[in-house]
């Protein structure tokens, strides 16, 4: 089968297409022909070396898949071959064929199609996870999101909305906020161009925002901090500018705040039946159409290197995906 592979750490034009063996499943594991497999800004730093774990060389990248079941292990029950599914590896994707875990492995519902199921797993279940187990975002709260337009940033400000949050977008150009308006952003934030702590201000007449949802990092955070009420929840996703931010420890103490980390990664392989029970309530707000999940571009396989150099470009609205 062909597989994208990092063979050393680098930038993605170092990535190469060879031919490997398909792999076997074992107890509790599904064999997966893959159709879809969602890129996302992990993925640019797991291939540099940059992730907070680096895999074995050489390893494939890639965790957000959609497919079809081609064998299933010892134990798996509730999938069998020729299901269409999608699911949750922690890496090889990008490739046709993947070995996925029976407890990240779901059924895909008929009316989706594959780049959209490939698009909603890490996206939407990263940003509900977020908002509701650890950012208790409460009905009426204001929400403020940086970096709004990416794939993460959009499923945020969808669920923040479903939630019944008031959320503010923050992102870097005026094309991207029309998308997050689109997506049912109430005010916007040009953090390029606008004060991002003064005008969080502006926005909420001084109050400030109760929760931040954090997946850029950089020089915005401790501007988002300021910009915090009282007993307000930072939700630290990740570092899309690429710093890791040195916070001022003396801000959530005079705000009463809470810095709150999140890796739904780990939450999902941790807390597999809590994960499970997030999945179906957002799978049933996708089949009641109240999550879109936006498909930037799909990329054949042999453009994956593309892909991850236009999403580390911040070219990407929504989410890039590899097909095959």
């Amino acid at each position: 089968m062909k597989a994208i592979v990092c063979k050393a750490f680098g930038p993605p034009s170092g990535l190469e297409v060879i031919e490997i063996e398909s792999p076997e499943p074992r107890k509790n594991e599904v064999l997966v022909r893959v159709k879809a497999c969602g890129v996302n800004f992990p993925d640019t730093l797991i291939i540099q070396g940059l992730y907070q774990f680096k895999p074995a060389l050489p390893f494939t990248p890639g965790s957000d898949i959609a497919g079809v079941v081609k064998q299933v292990g010892e134990g798996v029950t509730h999938v069998k071959a020729g299901d269409a599914v999608f699911g949750f590896v922690m890496n090889g994707g990008f490739a046709e064929e993947v070995i996925v875990p029976a407890n990240t492995c779901f059924l895909k519902p008929p009316q989706m199609d594959f780049p959209i199921a490939a698009s909603f797993m890490m996206a939407y279940g990263t940003s509900y996870h977020a908002l509701k187990d650890r950012g208790h975002l409460k009905e009426g709260e204001t929400l403020l999101i940086l970096g709004a337009s990416g794939g993460v940033g959009l499923a945020a400000v969808e669920l923040g909305k479903l939630m019944g949050a008031k959320v503010i977008a923050a992102a870097s150009s005026k094309s991207k906020l029309t998308l997050c308006k689109k997506y049912g952003a109430d005010k916007v934030i040009n953090y390029s161009e606008e004060n991002l702590k003064d005008t969080i201000k502006e926005l909420t007449d001084g109050k400030g925002v109760d929760v931040v949802y954090d997946p850029v990092g950089g020089n915005y955070s401790e501007a988002a901090i300021r910009g915090m009420a009282w007993e307000g929840r930072y939700l630290i996703i990740g570092f899309a500018a690429g710093d890791i931010p040195k916070i001022p420890l003396n801000l959530p103490l005079l705000k009463g705040c809470a810095l709150v980390g999140v890796f739904w990664g780990s939450f999902a392989m941790k807390t597999p039946k809590t994960n499970q029970q997030n999945t179906i309530e957002l799978m049933q707000w996708y089949e009641q159409g109240k999550l879109k999940p936006h498909i930037h571009k799909v990329y054949s396989l042999e453009e994956a290197p593309k892909a991850l150099e236009e999403m580390m470009q911040r070219k990407v609205k929504g989410k890039a995906v590899i097909g095959m």
